[in-house]
């Protein structure tokens, strides 16, 4: 570390950053000079380990080699013919590899896309062109994008749909399976998982009827909600409850897929297969891509019921392809679960020694700790969450929050050991100075 954090260089981009910029999320005082692998370099010299790959998107490191050379190849050739119009071998390729790797034994076809939410809104059209009902089940603390369909599913900050009403009619939002704040007030595995079955019980028999529900839509992990893992069996009950209802499962692994959670995909970890699942931010390791992978008999089959312009761009498409090459070639999902072990052992450890650290939770690198304030109970320490964040920023680490008081671990599938273990030590220190002034 140069200077603290903001320098002066920094200092004068946040300042045209604020005029000249619409208002978003930015969360941390860092403006980016470069990056490679797990290193970032900020524009006053100072050096930082980053545990959050662009929010889960350079799962493989920034400035991968191999990506790099492959977007270099394909920028050669071709940057941009419009794949939903003409034809190109990338494209396919990809859409290839992606319905093999995807969970489910039918077979399977892709419609591209740019984002995440964009993926959400492919397959909102696609449950709805499908089923007579056109109505959707989501559940609280769930993040799906910020337009106006993925919206009405959207639920992680009372912000994100503040004076954006009327957002698209028929988003019926339930429980999601919280443990460490059941909003039932029960235990697992005494509750039998309640929060599954009172979607049978009581939704579907007193809010909307199946006939009326089109797709229900989840994360295998909520990731803007807190990263909350649901405890084993929740993703099997509600797979079940859909594909018994006739109701289309539509996955969100925008964040959870790609190998994070030491599976390619999170759903995985439960044995289920979704009707479709979305995907995004890591596919295409920084550059813009997603894609919805769904059951080929779910197609639209019209020319024109659904498309875009920028889908399924070549060099995303190449990018893409190299990224799953390298997953698979380096078998990094296996590493992902290994270093995520260790990682949830040092927390841990930590926090027998420090009460702020309430819950330690998440499956492979996408792992997180909830801060509540000491005293025995669960009051969210939002300020304190807020100070660790930068105090391990000063340190010269890059950590970003989630839910109300969480920090989220999401370092690079391919980090260093070394420098994963130095990222450890600087967060147990950032955390112990908070903890000891708090």
């Amino acid at each position: 570390m140069q200077v603290p954090p903001p320098g002066p260089k920094a200092r004068k981009i946040i300042e045209k950053d604020s005029q000249f910029l619409a208002t978003t999320t930015k969360t941390l005082p860092l403006a980016v000079r470069r990056a490679k692998g797990s290193v970032v370099e900020d524009v006053d010299g100072n050096r930082y380990i980053d545990f959050t790959c662009g929010i889960a998107v350079t799962n493989l490191g920034h400035v991968n080699d191999e990506i790099r050379e492959a977007v270099e190849a394909q920028l050669a050739d071709m940057w941009h013919m419009a794949g939903t119009d003409f034809y190109y071998q990338v494209q396919v390729d990809l859409a290839e590899t992606l319905a093999r790797l995807t969970p489910g034994d039918f077979r399977k076809k892709v419609f591209f896309t740019n984002s995440g939410t964009e993926s959400i809104e492919a397959g909102i059209k696609l449950a709805r062109w499908n089923r007579p009902g056109k109505q959707f089940l989501a559940f609280l603390n769930g993040f799906h994008g910020r337009t106006m369909g993925s919206l009405a599913l959207t639920s992680s900050k009372g912000v994100q749909r503040e004076r954006f009403f009327p957002l698209m009619p028929g988003g019926n939002l339930v429980p999601y399976s919280y443990c460490y704040r059941c909003p039932y007030r029960l235990t697992y595995p005494d509750c039998d998982i309640w929060c599954a079955q009172v979607i049978e019980d009581q939704y579907l028999r007193k809010v909307v009827p199946p006939s009326e529900l089109a797709g229900l839509v989840f994360e295998p992990v909520q990731g803007e909600g807190g990263y909350v893992v649901p405890p084993p069996g929740w993703t099997e009950e509600i797979a079940r409850i859909a594909k018994e209802h006739d109701i289309l499962l539509i996955a969100d692994e925008v964040q959870t897929g790609l190998g994070r959670t030491g599976r390619m995909f999170a759903v995985e970890h439960a044995g289920v297969a979704p009707d479709a699942v979305a995907i995004a931010k890591g596919l295409g390791s920084g550059l813009p891509i997603g894609a919805l992978v769904f059951n080929a008999d779910l197609d639209f089959g019209v020319s024109g019921a659904h498309s875009n312009t920028f889908g399924g761009n070549p060099l995303a498409c190449a990018s893409a392809l190299a990224t799953l090459r390298i997953l698979e070639e380096q078998n990094l999902p296996d590493r992902a679960a290994r270093l995520g072990e260790r990682m949830h052992g040092r927390l841990e450890e930590l926090k027998e020694d420090w009460p702020l650290m309430g819950d330690n939770r998440g499956l492979g690198l996408m792992r997180a700790t909830e801060f509540v304030k000491e005293g025995g109970g669960k009051e969210p320490a939002v300020k304190e969450r807020d100070a660790i964040l930068k105090e391990a920023l000063r340190r010269g680490l890059i950590l970003l929050p989630s839910g109300t008081s969480v920090i989220r671990y999401i370092p690079a599938l391919t980090i260093e050991e070394d420098l994963f273990e130095v990222g450890m030590d600087i967060l147990a220190d950032s955390i112990r100075v908070v903890s000891k002034a708090s």
